[in-house]
């Protein structure tokens, strides 16, 4: 399968895209992907260092008759975010993408493609190798663990870097060049709790709720995509609040990034209830898909009988639980008042697990404005605290400021306006790019990201477009031969 994306043009991005798709690379594992990146230096002869933290700079000399343009950085993270299917049958940490062609997209079999930030990883590959590209003189910054902690960005020290220009790969629109990006912080909220032996004459029932889209928890959090751990807990308080249901354990989503796809949990309730409660549960999974039907055609909710559970939550902290995540913030929270249609804060419940006498909640909150993102931070806290957690903050990054008198947004948009005929959207974005916490160590670097169209980032239905990839690599190749002089 991954023969045919080879042949797709512009085949040197697509081949080494091939070949970075070859090496595992989860984020916090990049250990493969940093070696294959500095023997690729290296093999090319080019200076190639490794920095404490793990992020990879390669240097090249700029091409005869460039050699008074600004020197360059281009820069892309390694890792990537690994997602599958429930029934896909794959190990991220062993096994290469499996990749195929549909149309004009590239997608892959059952899991996350890779092309967030692979095209960008590739991109920059393929420069490094040619031989007949214009270029100024080029530092590759290959950062590390973006997706689940930007610890690359945050250590890579000052003065490892000379390049006044800094072009980021990692934007997911081919007509958007972006200018800003969102902040972020992780919330997780944790608590032990008693476990009550399970009553007599309680039958168990396992709920699962899946098929949902899932998707960007940044680039996508103002679609109206179901989040698996607020649908289910809205089943398990209806449950509660007319059967008594008791739960056992939940287990909902993943990563703090991906908005949650599937959520399970086992719970009990009085056996006297049985047919009543299954009308219940049918009927409100029926309003739930109805009220989701345009978004997540694919969702499915499903209640079985299982084995009665011998353990189950103590009573006064599974009110708790299920009232916190009920009144916690998810999605939207403040639109920008000043960037039409930008989302400014959000917050998205990622990771809901609850099993052995603990709780574990994970939140990812972002937002364009610093004082916004404390605030729905100190709002989960409050809300979670009054159930007995303990809440902590960790990962808080900042944004990235919108600079509209960027000496290359100014070249940007009049090069993409004469190759495309129309002008480029200038847009900050709701996602966490690596510009705003690299801006600390460099903040005299003139920043810049755009990228090729990628859709549904973060889940197994990513897609990266084919003809978007030709248009965004002749806007590369442009951008290379008219970088500015010294």
């Amino acid at each position: 399968m991954n023969s045919e994306i080879r042949l797709l043009k512009p085949q040197a991005l697509w081949n080494k895209f091939a070949d970075l798709n070859a090496v595992p690379r989860p984020s916090k594992k990049e250990e493969r992907v940093i070696a294959f990146i500095k023997d690729f230096g290296k093999s090319l002869g080019l200076e190639t260092v490794e920095d404490e933290v793990g992020n990879v700079i390669i240097k090249k000399p700029a091409t005869v008759g460039m050699e008074n343009r600004t020197t360059i950085v281009m820069q892309s993270h390694l890792d990537m975010v690994h997602q599958k299917n429930n029934d896909t049958v794959f190990d991220f940490d062993s096994q290469g993408i499996e990749m195929y062609v549909q149309g004009d997209w590239v997608k892959a079999e059952g899991t996350t493609l890779g092309a967030d930030n692979g095209l960008g990883v590739a991109t920059i590959m393929a420069i490094l190798e040619s031989t007949d590209i214009p270029h100024p003189a080029i530092e590759a910054l290959f950062t590390i663990d973006e997706e689940t902690g930007m610890t690359g960005a945050m250590g890579l020290k000052e003065g490892l870097l000379s390049g006044g220009i800094l072009l980021n790969l990692d934007t997911e629109e081919d007509d958007e060049i972006g200018v800003g990006c969102a902040g972020g912080i992780d919330i997780t909220a944790k608590r032990t709790y008693e476990e009550d032996a399970t009553p007599e004459f309680k039958i168990g029932y396992k709920i699962v709720v899946k098929g949902l889209q899932g998707g960007h928890s940044g680039m996508q959090i103002h679609e109206g995509l179901g989040n698996a751990n607020k649908i289910m807990n809205r089943l398990l308080f209806d449950g509660f609040e007319k059967f008594g249901l008791r739960i056992s354990e939940i287990d909902g989503g993943s990563l703090r990034n991906a908005i949650p796809r599937e959520s399970y949990a086992v719970v009990v309730i009085d056996a006297i209830h049985e047919e009543v409660f299954n009308k219940e549960m049918e009927a409100l999974a029926k309003t739930i898909k109805t009220e989701l039907k345009t978004m997540e055609p694919d969702l499915k909710i499903e209640v079985s009988k299982v084995n009665t559970p011998k353990k189950i939550m103590e009573l006064g902290v599974q009110e708790g639980l299920t009232r916190a995540i009920y009144a916690a913030q998810n999605g939207v929270y403040r639109m920008s008042a000043d960037i039409p249609d930008l989302v400014e804060t959000s917050n998205n419940i990622a990771k809901v697990v609850v099993k052995d006498g603990h709780i574990h909640i994970g939140c990812l909150t972002r937002s364009s404005v610093e004082s916004s993102k404390m605030d729905l931070a100190n709002t989960l806290r409050a809300t979670f605290e009054l159930t007995g957690c303990e809440v902590d903050f960790s990962g808080d990054y900042p944004g990235w400021t919108p600079n509209m008198d960027s000496p290359i947004l100014k070249v940007m948009t009049q090069l993409y306006e004469d190759l495309n005929g129309e002008k480029p959207k200038v847009a900050a974005c709701h996602a966490g790019l690596e510009c705003g916490i690299l801006g600390k160590n460099y903040p005299n670097m003139d920043m810049i990201s755009f990228g090729p169209n990628i859709k549904g980032a973060h889940s197994p239905d990513e897609r990266a477009q084919i003809s978007s990839v030709q248009k965004y690599w002749k806007f590369v190749l442009a951008i290379l031969k008219n970088i500015p002089e010294k």
